[in-house]
């Protein structure tokens, strides 16, 4: 029985870490390159996130950027949805999301830029 547990907790473990993933996509908006990364794998709670925004090579240090992650309502759950405002730290914008639960999550980074035009990326994440 104990061999039996041990075993059971091995393949759960091993699948876990299998299955988490860090995040790392690349974007072209408007002109723009925009990396968004985060350093370890994505859960369930508190995931940080950097954006990094660049315009032919040079890094753009000077927009406001916005993201928010949501999952739609479905049978039996409610519309779920959380924003971070991005700050910037050490040339790349970082932001924190809090995931309530695992699942597909959509989402939509906004980043202004000076001109005041506003750029938009929309995707999703799974863990």
């Amino acid at each position: 029985m104990r061999n039996l547990f041990k075993v059971f907790i091995t393949l759960f473990l091993t699948a876990t870490f299998l299955n988490a993933n860090s995040l790392k996509e690349k974007f072209e908006v408007d002109g723009y390159s925009v990396e968004l990364t985060s350093k370890r794998d994505l859960s369930a709670g508190s995931n940080e996130f950097f954006a990094k925004i660049t315009k032919d090579g040079k890094e753009v240090n000077d927009a406001q950027l916005r993201a928010k992650f949501f999952m739609p309502e479905m049978p039996g759950m409610p519309y779920m949805e959380h924003e971070g405002v991005g700050s910037l730290e050490a040339n790349q914008y970082r932001f924190v999301i809090n995931f309530c639960m695992d699942g597909t999550w959509q989402y939509h980074l906004r980043f202004k830029t000076v001109d005041e035009k506003v750029h938009s990326i929309k995707s999703s994440v799974s863990f």
